[in-house]
């Protein structure tokens, strides 16, 4: 695990991206480089990257937008979804994470665990108090999975009313149907285990085709049992 220093590193996660997003996902991007995915937002992040060790490749990524940063850019990749009026005040000391993925051949837990070390790393280099993220959920079954998540959610895991978001384009919950059973994806299941919170109602992205629950992680509210391994509280003295 190691954060990109140069272009051609941010190249190669740039790389996975666009298999996972595009060539699995079906998400259609709007790069200029013909398989990469590119925006205007990666000149200003960090990129997070987990190789295998053993072929030298990418196999896992994060890219991360820190604050001073989101401060120059303008705007969060978030605010493309969401109206984040609500959570202003957090923006000084609050991390937005974004194009999470992970290898089809690598997606047994051990390169998310990699990434979230370093993510922990990061948080406290830089005094982090917060996290935030559009955590994406497949639209392939027309969005019943995901509006039955959002009930879920709602009932377990929805954060304060003074830190609800708003999307821009919201999945339309009440027209599908959100009494199945349903399960988590292992990475959002994880951030909840840490403690975070989901900001209401889900946006949806017809560009990935993918409905987006904005996540939100405060460091202060994170389980102690998990801090310990995220935060490597474990190896403090």
């Amino acid at each position: 695990m190691a954060w990109a220093r140069h272009q051609d590193e941010v190249i190669e996660a740039q790389r996975l991206r666009y298999k996972v997003f595009a060539e699995e996902m079906g998400a259609r991007l709007t790069s200029s480089v013909p398989e990469l995915d590119i925006d205007m937002f990666d000149a200003y992040c960090d990129h997070l990257i987990v190789r295998d060790m053993a072929t030298l490749r990418v196999v896992g990524t994060y890219r991360v937008l820190p604050p001073h940063q989101a401060k120059r850019l303008g705007c969060l990749y978030a605010e493309s979804e969401f109206d984040l009026v609500r959570l202003s005040h957090l923006r000084p000391k609050m991390l937005e994470l974004g194009r999470s993925c992970v290898h089809r051949d690598y997606r047994s837990g051990s390169v998310i665990m990699a990434l979230w070390g370093g993510l922990g790393e990061y948080l406290q280099r830089w005094g982090i108090e917060s996290m935030l993220g559009c955590a994406s959920v497949p639209m392939s079954d027309g969005g019943h999975y995901a509006a039955s998540l959002h009930r879920l959610f709602t009932e377990r895991s929805l954060a304060p009313i003074e830190y609800h978001a708003f999307p821009r384009l919201p999945l339309p919950v009440e027209d599908l149907n959100q009494q199945l059973a349903v399960e988590p994806p292992a990475l959002i299941k994880g951030y909840l285990r840490l403690g975070a919170k989901i900001c209401g109602q889900p946006a949806w992205d017809p560009d990935f085709n993918v409905a987006d629950f904005l996540t939100l992680l405060r460091v202060n509210d994170m389980n102690p049992r998990y801090a310990r391994h995220f935060l490597g509280l474990n190896n403090a003295a």
